[in-house]
């Protein structure tokens, strides 16, 4: 009996010690997850300070709509599944773009997306910062705001089912930038109208077929 009662002292003594080193391990990881925040905190907000007042602008409006970068780098900030986005990045180096009127690109976000191969050539000529990755499978829009990848890549999905031509599409971007401009709020600048693909989307293309010297 006293063997059985020591044996069962000593088994509630090693669980109880258990459970709360399962507590302090979970405290501690909560400690760390929080410093980890912290860092990079400090570390976007220290990294943007010095940025031009463009980019540091559209990195402060991703933070706070976003929270904290997954990723800081001197010249970029970049979040990983950001609200629809499977990548949202803001560089400091600022890209001339005088596509529908005179401005810099700088904040690139990202969607999974297959285009078909003879629309590559059509979305080229609609938008040069539109950007197709066949074999990631992905595609991108760079702009100076959300609203304007938004319509890019709205626009972007037209032109390659075939819903709009190159000239369309062109047009309607043009008009309903000038349309956001003015206070309006076009759907196709406040959401992707279109359903995501998450998964088939990247293309390996096949070895090619060499002759031997």
């Amino acid at each position: 009996m006293k063997i059985s009662s020591r044996f069962s002292l000593l088994t509630c003594t090693c669980v109880a010690a258990l459970l709360a080193g399962n507590v302090v391990a979970a405290q501690d990881k909560a400690r760390m997850k929080s410093g980890d925040m912290a860092m990079r905190m400090m570390s976007a907000d220290s990294t943007i300070a010095g940025w031009p007042k463009t980019p540091k602008d559209v990195a402060k409006k991703m933070m706070a709509k976003y929270g904290q970068p997954n990723e800081v780098t001197p010249t970029m900030l970049m979040w990983h599944g950001n609200g629809p986005w499977k990548h949202t990045m803001v560089f400091k180096k600022e890209v001339k773009h005088d596509f529908p009127g005179p401005h810099t690109d700088l904040l690139q976000q990202v969607i999974d997306y297959k285009v078909p191969l003879d629309k590559y050539d059509d979305l080229a000529m609609y938008d040069g910062s539109v950007v197709v990755e066949r074999t990631n499978g992905v595609i991108s829009a760079r702009c100076d705001i959300e609203e304007a990848n938004f319509l890019a890549l709205n626009l972007a999905n037209d032109v390659a089912t075939g819903k709009r031509s190159v000239a369309q599409a062109r047009q309607f971007y043009a008009e309903t930038i000038m349309q956001f401009k003015k206070g309006g709020k076009p759907a196709y600048t406040q959401a992707l109208q279109f359903k995501v693909p998450i998964s088939r989307t990247a293309d390996a293309d096949q070895p090619a077929m060499m002759k031997k010297p």
